[in-house]
């Protein structure tokens, strides 16, 4: 498994990198989709960076050791960078739409002052809702034992570990809003798309957003069946496979689905490829 993990972490780390410099090197890759695309990817290469030196420490000693308070900061860090994603794709989901829905007033409502609030406004948000749930999970009492169940400090096998009431901060973990916004937009996206006369145009305009769904229900799918099953220990070991999905595999999956479907990318890349790095 650490020749797995370890692949998956640098494919990560290198093709987000990638891609990031590709859309900065390139003036014609400067447009919303790829702007929320590289703050994406730098959310991509953060929780995961958080997740897999641990995850490869624990594969080779069997497990490891941690305190409460490093216990804690990873469940902060990983809990606010999958919230950021979850609002950039929902972010993203929105511009899909006004490109599609909307395209000749696009460049007006998606301008660069709104895509820099967007932005901003997701960086904000991971705080924020984040901070939230760890203070109702700081109200909690741990009896022990102090083994978790899990690659990592999760929410569900952090939580299993209380010996009190812990239906509030489950239920608001449950929380769905930002998957709602994001199949909101697809299923106006959806009904515009099947308005279309010729099927040419069905095509391209499906073709515009396909990456972005492929790499929404992809994350979305694996983690919506994690956060929602009760923390029992029945389904700790499937949600520790899922986990591994969301955390591990989509992660190098993004950037591959992106660049491979897009000539702009393809084309920026053999171009820094060929001059050795050098613009």
């Amino acid at each position: 498994l650490f020749p797995l993990f370890l692949s998956l972490y640098v494919v990560t780390l290198c093709g987000n990198l990638l891609l990031i410099l590709a859309v900065q090197k390139s003036p014609h890759l400067h447009t919303p989709m790829y702007f929320f695309l590289c703050h994406l990817s730098c959310v991509d290469v953060g929780y995961t960076s958080s997740i897999a030196p641990q995850l490869l420490r624990e594969v080779v000693a069997g497990g490891v050791t941690i305190s409460f308070t490093a216990c804690v900061v990873q469940l902060y860090a990983v809990g606010a960078l999958l919230t950021a994603e979850c609002f950039l794709l929902a972010v993203m989901s929105y511009d899909c739409y006004l490109a599609i829905c909307w395209p000749l007033r696009y460049t007006v409502l998606m301008d660069s002052r709104t895509c820099v609030e967007l932005t901003v406004g997701s960086w904000i948000g991971r705080f924020l809702f984040v901070g939230a749930v760890l203070i109702l999970l700081a109200m909690l009492t741990f009896c022990g034992p102090h083994i978790i169940d899990d690659f990592f400090c999760d929410f569900f096998p952090l939580v299993k570990l209380s010996c009190t009431d812990t239906t509030v901060v489950e239920r608001v973990a449950f929380v769905s809003s930002f998957l709602s916004l994001s199949l909101l937009s697809y299923d106006c996206i959806l009904s515009s798309i099947l308005k279309i006369s010729s099927s040419t145009g069905r095509y391209r305009a499906f073709s515009t957003c396909f990456s972005h769904l492929v790499v929404l229900f992809l994350f979305y799918g694996t983690m919506a069946v994690v956060y929602k099953t009760p923390a029992s220990g029945k389904t700790l070991n499937l949600n520790k496979i899922l986990s591994l999905l969301y955390t591990v595999l989509t992660p190098p999956l993004n950037p591959l689905v992106y660049s491979l479907r897009n000539k702009g990318i393809q084309i920026t890349l053999k171009k820094l490829y060929c001059s050795g790095g050098n613009w």
